[in-house]
Protein backbone atom coordinates (compact mmCIF):
# COMPACT_ATOMS: atom_id res chain seq x y z
CA UNK A 1 0.00 0.00 0.00
CA UNK A 2 1.29 3.31 -0.85
CA UNK A 3 2.40 5.25 2.29
CA UNK A 4 0.28 8.32 3.33
CA UNK A 5 2.71 10.56 4.86
CA UNK A 6 2.73 12.42 1.49
CA UNK A 7 -0.99 13.17 2.09
CA UNK A 8 -0.44 16.00 4.75
CA UNK A 9 0.50 19.62 4.07
CA UNK A 10 4.88 19.69 4.32
CA UNK A 11 5.72 21.14 7.44
CA UNK A 12 6.53 24.33 7.94
CA UNK A 13 10.62 24.64 8.71
CA UNK A 14 13.61 25.16 7.02
CA UNK A 15 14.80 22.98 3.88
CA UNK A 16 17.53 20.58 4.42
CA UNK A 17 18.19 21.16 1.11
CA UNK A 18 17.88 24.14 -1.16
CA UNK A 19 19.25 25.51 -4.68
CA UNK A 20 18.59 29.38 -5.72
CA UNK A 21 19.33 30.78 -8.83
CA UNK A 22 20.91 27.32 -10.75
CA UNK A 23 22.28 27.91 -14.12
CA UNK A 24 24.96 25.66 -16.11
CA UNK A 25 26.15 25.88 -19.30
CA UNK A 26 27.67 23.63 -21.43
CA UNK A 27 29.33 26.16 -24.23
CA UNK A 28 26.43 27.30 -26.14
CA UNK A 29 24.16 24.78 -24.35
CA UNK A 30 21.92 26.22 -21.32
CA UNK A 31 21.11 22.99 -19.33
CA UNK A 32 19.56 24.72 -16.50
CA UNK A 33 18.66 28.19 -16.10
CA UNK A 34 17.99 30.07 -12.53
CA UNK A 35 16.31 27.46 -11.05
CA UNK A 36 15.80 27.21 -7.94
CA UNK A 37 13.83 24.49 -5.77
CA UNK A 38 13.80 22.75 -1.77
CA UNK A 39 13.42 19.78 0.17
CA UNK A 40 11.63 20.03 3.57
CA UNK A 41 12.56 17.71 6.46
CA UNK A 42 10.38 15.12 6.27
CA UNK A 43 8.46 14.67 3.16
CA UNK A 44 8.43 13.87 -0.79
CA UNK A 45 9.72 16.41 -2.91
CA UNK A 46 9.55 15.52 -7.36
CA UNK A 47 11.41 16.96 -9.66
CA UNK A 48 9.79 15.79 -12.95
CA UNK A 49 9.69 16.91 -16.72
CA UNK A 50 10.49 15.50 -20.05
CA UNK A 51 13.53 14.13 -21.27
CA UNK A 52 16.50 16.28 -21.70
CA UNK A 53 14.67 19.11 -19.20
CA UNK A 54 17.93 19.10 -17.00
CA UNK A 55 16.44 16.96 -14.29
CA UNK A 56 20.09 15.07 -14.56
CA UNK A 57 22.19 18.60 -14.53
CA UNK A 58 20.17 19.51 -11.69
CA UNK A 59 20.90 16.20 -9.37
CA UNK A 60 24.49 16.62 -10.68
CA UNK A 61 24.76 19.96 -8.90
CA UNK A 62 22.97 19.02 -5.84
CA UNK A 63 24.68 16.13 -5.21
CA UNK A 64 28.37 18.14 -6.07
CA UNK A 65 29.52 16.15 -8.64
CA UNK A 66 28.91 19.07 -11.06
CA UNK A 67 29.65 23.28 -10.52
CA UNK A 68 27.18 25.44 -11.35
CA UNK A 69 28.02 28.79 -13.30
CA UNK A 70 25.76 30.59 -11.27
CA UNK A 71 23.41 30.30 -8.25
CA UNK A 72 23.90 28.45 -5.08
CA UNK A 73 23.21 25.28 -3.07
CA UNK A 74 22.65 25.12 0.69
CA UNK A 75 22.51 22.17 2.79
CA UNK A 76 20.64 22.63 6.29
CA UNK A 77 21.27 26.70 5.78
CA UNK A 78 25.71 25.72 4.99
CA UNK A 79 26.19 26.77 1.41
CA UNK A 80 27.74 23.89 -0.15
CA UNK A 81 27.85 25.32 -3.77
CA UNK A 82 31.80 24.46 -4.11
CA UNK A 83 31.88 21.19 -1.81
CA UNK A 84 32.80 18.17 -2.83
CA UNK A 85 30.27 14.92 -2.80
CA UNK A 86 32.43 13.47 0.29
CA UNK A 87 31.79 16.81 2.01
CA UNK A 88 28.12 17.16 1.48
CA UNK A 89 28.09 13.80 2.30
CA UNK A 90 29.16 14.43 6.07
CA UNK A 91 26.92 17.20 6.08
CA UNK A 92 23.74 14.82 5.51
CA UNK A 93 23.45 14.14 1.69
CA UNK A 94 23.15 11.30 0.27
CA UNK A 95 21.89 9.84 -3.12
CA UNK A 96 21.18 6.66 -5.14
CA UNK A 97 21.89 5.98 -8.53
CA UNK A 98 19.71 4.73 -11.57
CA UNK A 99 21.29 1.38 -11.81
CA UNK A 100 22.10 0.27 -8.53
CA UNK A 101 26.03 0.26 -7.94
CA UNK A 102 26.57 -2.93 -5.59
CA UNK A 103 29.41 -4.92 -4.35
CA UNK A 104 28.30 -8.02 -6.39
CA UNK A 105 30.32 -10.64 -3.91
CA UNK A 106 29.10 -9.19 -1.05
CA UNK A 107 25.49 -10.49 0.72
CA UNK A 108 23.09 -7.76 1.72
CA UNK A 109 23.82 -7.49 5.23
CA UNK A 110 26.98 -7.10 4.56
CA UNK A 111 26.51 -4.27 2.24
CA UNK A 112 25.09 -2.62 5.06
CA UNK A 113 27.53 -3.41 7.66
CA UNK A 114 30.44 -2.07 5.55
CA UNK A 115 28.10 1.06 4.73
CA UNK A 116 27.86 1.31 8.61
CA UNK A 117 31.53 1.28 8.79
CA UNK A 118 31.73 4.34 6.47
CA UNK A 119 30.15 6.05 8.92
CA UNK A 120 31.15 4.90 12.45
CA UNK A 121 34.24 3.58 11.86
CA UNK A 122 36.05 4.75 8.34
CA UNK A 123 39.75 3.26 10.31
CA UNK A 124 38.58 -0.31 9.10
CA UNK A 125 37.32 0.75 5.39
CA UNK A 126 40.19 -0.52 3.25
CA UNK A 127 40.05 -3.88 5.30
CA UNK A 128 36.50 -4.16 4.98
CA UNK A 129 36.41 -3.95 0.95
CA UNK A 130 39.43 -6.19 0.56
CA UNK A 131 38.32 -9.00 3.53
CA UNK A 132 34.97 -9.88 2.96
CA UNK A 133 34.98 -12.07 6.12
CA UNK A 134 35.72 -9.27 8.30
CA UNK A 135 32.03 -7.98 7.85
CA UNK A 136 30.55 -11.03 9.25
CA UNK A 137 32.65 -9.90 12.47
CA UNK A 138 30.45 -6.93 14.30
CA UNK A 139 30.38 -5.29 17.59
CA UNK A 140 26.51 -5.03 19.22
CA UNK A 141 26.17 -1.43 18.52
CA UNK A 142 26.40 -2.18 14.70
CA UNK A 143 24.43 -5.37 14.70
CA UNK A 144 21.66 -2.81 16.19
CA UNK A 145 22.07 -0.30 13.39
CA UNK A 146 21.81 -2.77 10.59
CA UNK A 147 19.62 -5.04 12.03
CA UNK A 148 17.02 -1.49 11.69
CA UNK A 149 18.07 -0.91 8.39
CA UNK A 150 17.23 -4.84 7.48
CA UNK A 151 13.82 -4.36 9.44
CA UNK A 152 12.98 -0.78 8.06
CA UNK A 153 13.44 -1.96 4.80
CA UNK A 154 12.11 -5.61 4.75
CA UNK A 155 15.45 -7.11 3.96
CA UNK A 156 15.47 -9.32 6.46
CA UNK A 157 14.44 -12.58 4.40
CA UNK A 158 17.02 -12.34 2.03
CA UNK A 159 19.54 -10.32 4.23
CA UNK A 160 22.18 -13.17 3.31
CA UNK A 161 21.42 -13.87 -0.15
CA UNK A 162 24.65 -12.06 -2.56
CA UNK A 163 23.67 -9.21 -4.29
CA UNK A 164 23.84 -10.38 -7.78
CA UNK A 165 21.32 -12.64 -7.04
CA UNK A 166 18.30 -10.20 -5.89
CA UNK A 167 15.73 -8.62 -7.97
CA UNK A 168 15.84 -5.08 -9.31
CA UNK A 169 13.90 -3.92 -6.89
CA UNK A 170 15.43 -5.59 -4.00
CA UNK A 171 18.79 -4.24 -5.01
CA UNK A 172 16.98 -0.53 -4.82
CA UNK A 173 15.84 -1.31 -1.48
CA UNK A 174 19.79 -2.59 -0.86
CA UNK A 175 21.37 0.60 -1.98
CA UNK A 176 18.76 2.93 -0.57
CA UNK A 177 19.61 1.21 2.76
CA UNK A 178 23.40 1.94 2.13
CA UNK A 179 22.61 5.32 1.81
CA UNK A 180 20.51 5.91 4.98
CA UNK A 181 23.69 4.00 6.51
CA UNK A 182 25.23 7.46 6.42
CA UNK A 183 22.45 9.24 8.46
CA UNK A 184 21.22 11.33 5.88
CA UNK A 185 18.92 14.29 6.55
CA UNK A 186 18.46 14.34 2.83
CA UNK A 187 18.53 11.50 0.38
CA UNK A 188 18.34 11.91 -3.54
CA UNK A 189 16.98 9.36 -5.39
CA UNK A 190 17.90 9.20 -9.09
CA UNK A 191 14.49 7.32 -11.04
CA UNK A 192 14.55 4.79 -8.02
CA UNK A 193 11.18 3.14 -9.92
CA UNK A 194 12.35 2.88 -13.05
CA UNK A 195 12.08 -0.78 -14.66
CA UNK A 196 9.94 -2.07 -11.74
CA UNK A 197 7.06 -3.99 -11.55
CA UNK A 198 3.87 -3.09 -10.14
CA UNK A 199 4.79 -5.27 -6.74
CA UNK A 200 8.56 -3.98 -6.33
CA UNK A 201 7.38 -0.29 -7.21
CA UNK A 202 4.73 -0.84 -4.03
CA UNK A 203 6.95 -2.49 -1.85
CA UNK A 204 9.77 0.83 -2.75
CA UNK A 205 6.92 3.31 -1.99
CA UNK A 206 6.04 1.26 1.21
CA UNK A 207 9.48 1.78 2.34
CA UNK A 208 10.17 4.98 1.35
CA UNK A 209 7.32 5.88 3.76
CA UNK A 210 9.03 4.50 6.69
CA UNK A 211 11.99 5.82 5.89
CA UNK A 212 10.48 9.63 5.50
CA UNK A 213 8.11 8.48 8.83
CA UNK A 214 11.56 6.56 10.72
CA UNK A 215 14.22 8.98 9.88
CA UNK A 216 12.30 12.15 9.45
CA UNK A 217 14.86 12.67 6.11
CA UNK A 218 14.03 14.88 3.25
CA UNK A 219 13.35 12.74 0.08
CA UNK A 220 13.62 14.42 -3.27
CA UNK A 221 12.90 11.89 -6.29
CA UNK A 222 14.10 12.39 -10.08
CA UNK A 223 11.37 10.05 -11.68
CA UNK A 224 9.99 9.64 -15.24
CA UNK A 225 6.87 7.49 -13.60
CA UNK A 226 4.55 11.13 -13.02
CA UNK A 227 1.60 8.62 -10.88
CA UNK A 228 4.10 8.05 -8.62
CA UNK A 229 5.70 11.15 -8.03
CA UNK A 230 2.05 13.13 -7.59
CA UNK A 231 0.90 9.72 -5.48
CA UNK A 232 4.09 9.91 -3.00
CA UNK A 233 5.15 13.84 -3.29
CA UNK A 234 3.52 17.06 -1.37
CA UNK A 235 6.00 18.95 -3.21
CA UNK A 236 6.46 18.89 -6.98
CA UNK A 237 8.72 20.69 -9.60
CA UNK A 238 8.70 20.74 -12.81
CA UNK A 239 11.32 21.44 -15.49
CA UNK A 240 11.28 21.87 -19.28
CA UNK A 241 14.39 22.81 -21.21
CA UNK A 242 16.48 23.52 -18.14
CA UNK A 243 13.81 26.34 -16.84
CA UNK A 244 11.19 25.79 -14.01
CA UNK A 245 7.72 25.75 -15.01
CA UNK A 246 5.83 25.01 -12.15
CA UNK A 247 6.21 23.97 -8.41
CA UNK A 248 3.15 23.26 -6.22
CA UNK A 249 1.28 20.75 -4.91
CA UNK A 250 0.22 17.50 -7.18
CA UNK A 251 -3.15 19.03 -7.51
CA UNK A 252 -1.51 22.12 -8.57
CA UNK A 253 0.64 20.36 -10.63
CA UNK A 254 -2.07 18.26 -12.54
CA UNK A 255 -4.02 21.41 -13.33
CA UNK A 256 -1.26 23.50 -14.71
CA UNK A 257 -2.07 24.19 -18.40
CA UNK A 258 1.98 24.64 -19.05
CA UNK A 259 2.62 21.47 -17.55
CA UNK A 260 -0.25 19.52 -19.44
CA UNK A 261 1.31 21.45 -22.78
CA UNK A 262 5.00 20.67 -21.78
CA UNK A 263 4.69 17.11 -19.83
CA UNK A 264 1.25 15.25 -18.85
CA UNK A 265 -0.84 15.22 -21.96
CA UNK A 266 -4.34 15.24 -22.08
CA UNK A 267 -5.71 17.07 -18.71
CA UNK A 268 -9.18 14.82 -19.00
CA UNK A 269 -6.96 12.30 -19.07
CA UNK A 270 -5.03 13.01 -15.97
CA UNK A 271 -6.46 12.35 -12.79
CA UNK A 272 -7.68 8.99 -13.63
CA UNK A 273 -3.90 7.97 -14.66
CA UNK A 274 -2.59 9.24 -11.88
CA UNK A 275 -5.32 7.05 -9.65
CA UNK A 276 -4.78 3.80 -11.42
CA UNK A 277 -1.70 3.81 -13.65
CA UNK A 278 1.40 1.78 -13.02
CA UNK A 279 4.83 1.47 -14.77
CA UNK A 280 6.21 -1.77 -15.61
CA UNK A 281 8.62 -1.01 -17.98
CA UNK A 282 11.78 0.93 -17.63
CA UNK A 283 11.20 5.12 -19.17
Amino acid sequence: MTPDVARDPAPATAPVLAAVGLTVRFGGITALRDVSLEVAPRSFTGLVGPNGAGKSTAFAVLSGLLKPDHGRVHLAGVDVTRATPQARARRGLARTFQQPELFLQLTVREHLVLADRVRHRRSRLWRDVFDAASLRSTSGAEDERVDFLLELLALNAVRDWNVDSLPLGTSRLVEIGRALASVPSVLLLDEPFSGLTEHESEALADALGKIVNARGVGLLLVEHDVPMVLRLCQRVFVLDFGQLIADGSPAGIRANAEVRDAYLGDAGSVPDRVATTRRTDAP
